[in-house]
Protein backbone atom coordinates (compact mmCIF):
# COMPACT_ATOMS: atom_id res chain seq x y z
CA UNK A 1 0.00 0.00 0.00
CA UNK A 2 1.34 3.22 -1.08
CA UNK A 3 2.70 5.85 1.82
CA UNK A 4 0.53 9.13 1.79
CA UNK A 5 3.05 10.90 3.48
CA UNK A 6 5.67 10.04 0.85
CA UNK A 7 6.82 12.32 -2.25
CA UNK A 8 5.10 10.06 -5.35
CA UNK A 9 6.81 10.27 -8.75
CA UNK A 10 4.81 9.95 -12.05
CA UNK A 11 5.65 9.94 -15.87
CA UNK A 12 4.53 12.02 -18.62
CA UNK A 13 4.17 10.09 -21.79
CA UNK A 14 6.28 11.68 -24.96
CA UNK A 15 3.15 11.89 -27.15
CA UNK A 16 1.39 14.39 -24.69
CA UNK A 17 4.34 16.47 -24.88
CA UNK A 18 3.15 17.96 -28.48
CA UNK A 19 1.34 21.56 -27.61
CA UNK A 20 -2.37 21.45 -28.15
CA UNK A 21 -3.89 25.01 -28.97
CA UNK A 22 -5.56 24.82 -24.95
CA UNK A 23 -1.72 24.60 -24.10
CA UNK A 24 -0.61 27.46 -25.66
CA UNK A 25 -4.14 29.64 -24.73
CA UNK A 26 -4.03 29.05 -21.14
CA UNK A 27 0.23 29.42 -20.94
CA UNK A 28 -0.76 33.30 -22.30
CA UNK A 29 -3.19 33.75 -20.05
CA UNK A 30 -0.48 32.89 -16.92
CA UNK A 31 2.20 34.75 -19.00
CA UNK A 32 -0.27 37.76 -18.98
CA UNK A 33 -1.55 37.37 -15.62
CA UNK A 34 2.41 36.98 -14.40
CA UNK A 35 3.08 40.34 -16.25
CA UNK A 36 0.64 42.45 -14.83
CA UNK A 37 2.19 41.09 -11.85
CA UNK A 38 5.87 41.86 -12.10
CA UNK A 39 4.51 45.01 -13.73
CA UNK A 40 2.36 45.94 -10.03
CA UNK A 41 5.77 44.74 -8.15
CA UNK A 42 7.91 47.32 -10.31
CA UNK A 43 5.58 49.98 -8.56
CA UNK A 44 6.07 48.87 -5.34
CA UNK A 45 8.97 47.20 -4.42
CA UNK A 46 11.73 49.81 -3.93
CA UNK A 47 10.43 50.73 -0.91
CA UNK A 48 10.74 47.29 0.74
CA UNK A 49 13.59 46.55 -1.59
CA UNK A 50 15.68 49.85 0.30
CA UNK A 51 14.64 48.90 3.70
CA UNK A 52 16.02 45.11 3.23
CA UNK A 53 19.23 46.20 1.91
CA UNK A 54 19.57 48.88 4.66
CA UNK A 55 18.81 45.94 7.48
CA UNK A 56 21.31 43.98 5.79
CA UNK A 57 22.90 44.47 2.19
CA UNK A 58 21.89 41.56 -0.54
CA UNK A 59 18.93 40.57 1.68
CA UNK A 60 16.31 41.83 -0.89
CA UNK A 61 17.00 39.72 -2.87
CA UNK A 62 14.22 37.59 -0.74
CA UNK A 63 11.77 39.47 -3.15
CA UNK A 64 13.11 38.63 -6.80
CA UNK A 65 10.81 35.16 -6.41
CA UNK A 66 8.34 37.73 -7.32
CA UNK A 67 9.46 38.00 -10.54
CA UNK A 68 10.45 34.54 -11.32
CA UNK A 69 7.25 32.60 -10.72
CA UNK A 70 5.78 32.77 -14.51
CA UNK A 71 8.00 30.26 -15.73
CA UNK A 72 7.47 27.39 -13.16
CA UNK A 73 3.50 27.94 -12.75
CA UNK A 74 3.13 27.63 -16.76
CA UNK A 75 5.09 24.31 -16.96
CA UNK A 76 3.34 22.59 -13.53
CA UNK A 77 0.07 23.39 -15.79
CA UNK A 78 1.08 23.12 -19.25
CA UNK A 79 3.41 20.42 -18.60
CA UNK A 80 5.09 21.00 -22.30
CA UNK A 81 8.67 21.64 -23.22
CA UNK A 82 8.82 25.73 -23.97
CA UNK A 83 6.24 26.34 -20.99
CA UNK A 84 8.39 27.83 -18.81
CA UNK A 85 10.45 30.16 -21.55
CA UNK A 86 7.72 31.24 -23.16
CA UNK A 87 5.39 32.38 -20.14
CA UNK A 88 8.52 34.43 -18.78
CA UNK A 89 9.28 36.15 -22.30
CA UNK A 90 5.09 37.23 -22.72
CA UNK A 91 5.34 38.35 -18.86
CA UNK A 92 8.41 40.43 -19.19
CA UNK A 93 7.24 41.60 -22.65
CA UNK A 94 3.72 43.24 -21.30
CA UNK A 95 5.88 44.29 -18.28
CA UNK A 96 8.21 46.12 -20.45
CA UNK A 97 5.58 47.61 -22.79
CA UNK A 98 3.43 48.85 -19.63
CA UNK A 99 6.77 50.50 -18.69
CA UNK A 100 9.38 50.34 -15.59
CA UNK A 101 12.41 51.62 -14.48
CA UNK A 102 14.55 48.45 -15.37
CA UNK A 103 13.89 48.85 -19.19
CA UNK A 104 14.92 46.22 -21.98
CA UNK A 105 17.35 44.35 -20.20
CA UNK A 106 15.77 44.13 -16.87
CA UNK A 107 11.98 43.21 -17.93
CA UNK A 108 12.94 41.11 -21.31
CA UNK A 109 16.72 40.25 -21.10
CA UNK A 110 16.03 38.89 -17.27
CA UNK A 111 12.78 37.07 -18.43
CA UNK A 112 14.52 35.10 -21.05
CA UNK A 113 17.20 34.22 -18.68
CA UNK A 114 14.69 32.46 -15.90
CA UNK A 115 12.99 31.33 -18.68
CA UNK A 116 15.85 29.07 -19.98
CA UNK A 117 17.18 28.07 -16.61
CA UNK A 118 13.23 26.66 -15.40
CA UNK A 119 13.37 24.91 -18.36
CA UNK A 120 16.84 23.23 -17.45
CA UNK A 121 15.51 22.32 -14.18
CA UNK A 122 12.69 20.06 -16.11
CA UNK A 123 14.66 19.02 -18.58
CA UNK A 124 16.84 17.40 -15.80
CA UNK A 125 13.61 15.12 -15.09
CA UNK A 126 12.71 14.97 -19.06
CA UNK A 127 9.72 16.72 -18.65
CA UNK A 128 8.21 13.93 -16.64
CA UNK A 129 8.62 14.10 -12.75
CA UNK A 130 5.93 16.33 -11.21
CA UNK A 131 5.78 17.25 -7.39
CA UNK A 132 6.60 20.21 -4.97
CA UNK A 133 10.45 19.01 -5.17
CA UNK A 134 11.15 19.65 -8.54
CA UNK A 135 8.94 22.65 -8.62
CA UNK A 136 10.55 23.88 -5.37
CA UNK A 137 14.11 23.44 -7.57
CA UNK A 138 12.83 25.20 -10.76
CA UNK A 139 11.76 28.20 -8.67
CA UNK A 140 15.32 28.10 -7.60
CA UNK A 141 16.55 27.67 -10.89
CA UNK A 142 14.93 30.60 -12.19
CA UNK A 143 16.80 32.45 -9.26
CA UNK A 144 19.87 30.90 -11.13
CA UNK A 145 19.02 32.66 -14.10
CA UNK A 146 18.12 35.79 -12.39
CA UNK A 147 21.33 36.05 -10.65
CA UNK A 148 23.54 35.00 -14.00
CA UNK A 149 21.65 38.58 -15.42
CA UNK A 150 22.26 40.52 -12.39
CA UNK A 151 25.78 40.14 -11.78
CA UNK A 152 26.92 39.99 -15.36
CA UNK A 153 24.48 43.46 -16.55
CA UNK A 154 23.56 45.10 -13.42
CA UNK A 155 26.28 44.73 -11.05
CA UNK A 156 28.98 44.61 -13.77
CA UNK A 157 31.58 47.34 -12.76
CA UNK A 158 29.98 47.66 -9.29
CA UNK A 159 32.46 46.87 -5.90
CA UNK A 160 30.57 44.64 -4.52
CA UNK A 161 31.72 43.10 -0.87
CA UNK A 162 31.81 39.29 -0.80
CA UNK A 163 28.86 39.26 1.95
CA UNK A 164 26.42 40.98 -0.04
CA UNK A 165 27.50 38.69 -3.12
CA UNK A 166 26.63 35.65 -0.32
CA UNK A 167 23.54 36.85 0.89
CA UNK A 168 22.40 38.32 -1.88
CA UNK A 169 22.64 34.73 -4.03
CA UNK A 170 21.21 33.24 -0.85
CA UNK A 171 18.28 35.39 -0.80
CA UNK A 172 17.40 35.09 -4.03
CA UNK A 173 17.42 31.26 -4.20
CA UNK A 174 15.55 30.84 -1.27
CA UNK A 175 12.66 33.15 -2.46
CA UNK A 176 12.83 31.13 -6.10
CA UNK A 177 12.48 28.08 -4.16
CA UNK A 178 9.51 28.89 -1.75
CA UNK A 179 7.72 31.32 -3.98
CA UNK A 180 8.44 30.78 -7.41
CA UNK A 181 8.46 26.92 -6.67
CA UNK A 182 6.71 25.82 -3.65
CA UNK A 183 4.22 28.56 -3.87
CA UNK A 184 3.34 28.05 -7.04
CA UNK A 185 2.94 24.45 -6.54
CA UNK A 186 -0.43 25.02 -3.80
CA UNK A 187 -1.49 27.80 -6.29
CA UNK A 188 -1.78 25.40 -9.30
CA UNK A 189 -3.71 22.74 -6.97
CA UNK A 190 -5.86 25.11 -5.72
CA UNK A 191 -6.71 26.16 -8.90
CA UNK A 192 -7.37 22.84 -10.26
CA UNK A 193 -9.58 21.91 -7.40
CA UNK A 194 -12.21 24.27 -8.74
CA UNK A 195 -12.13 22.20 -11.73
CA UNK A 196 -10.67 25.03 -13.97
CA UNK A 197 -7.54 22.78 -15.22
CA UNK A 198 -9.29 19.81 -15.92
CA UNK A 199 -8.09 19.87 -19.72
CA UNK A 200 -4.74 19.20 -17.81
CA UNK A 201 -3.45 16.72 -16.52
CA UNK A 202 -2.35 18.09 -13.83
CA UNK A 203 -5.95 19.24 -12.97
CA UNK A 204 -7.77 15.82 -13.62
CA UNK A 205 -5.01 14.29 -11.16
CA UNK A 206 -5.93 16.66 -8.53
CA UNK A 207 -9.96 15.97 -8.51
CA UNK A 208 -9.56 12.25 -9.34
CA UNK A 209 -7.31 12.45 -6.43
CA UNK A 210 -9.93 14.65 -4.40
CA UNK A 211 -7.01 16.38 -3.29
CA UNK A 212 -6.41 14.66 0.14
CA UNK A 213 -3.38 16.39 1.02
CA UNK A 214 -0.45 13.89 1.54
CA UNK A 215 0.66 13.45 -1.61
CA UNK A 216 2.55 16.07 -3.20
CA UNK A 217 3.56 14.25 -6.38
CA UNK A 218 1.58 14.73 -9.16
CA UNK A 219 -0.36 12.16 -11.76
CA UNK A 220 1.15 10.20 -15.27
CA UNK A 221 0.36 12.89 -17.23
CA UNK A 222 -2.12 11.20 -19.86
CA UNK A 223 -4.34 13.27 -22.22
Amino acid sequence: MRDANRPQSFTTPPSSLRWRPVDIAVASVIAVASGLVFWACDLVVMGPYTVLNSAVPGLAGLLSGFWYFAGVLSMLIVRKPGAALYAEVVAAALELTLGNEWGAGGSLAAGICQGVFTEIAFILVMYRVWNVWVASLAGAFAAVGGLAYAFVVMYAGMNLTGAFVVINVVANLVSGALVSGALMWLLHRAIARTGALDAFAAGREVRARGDGGGDVGSGDGFR
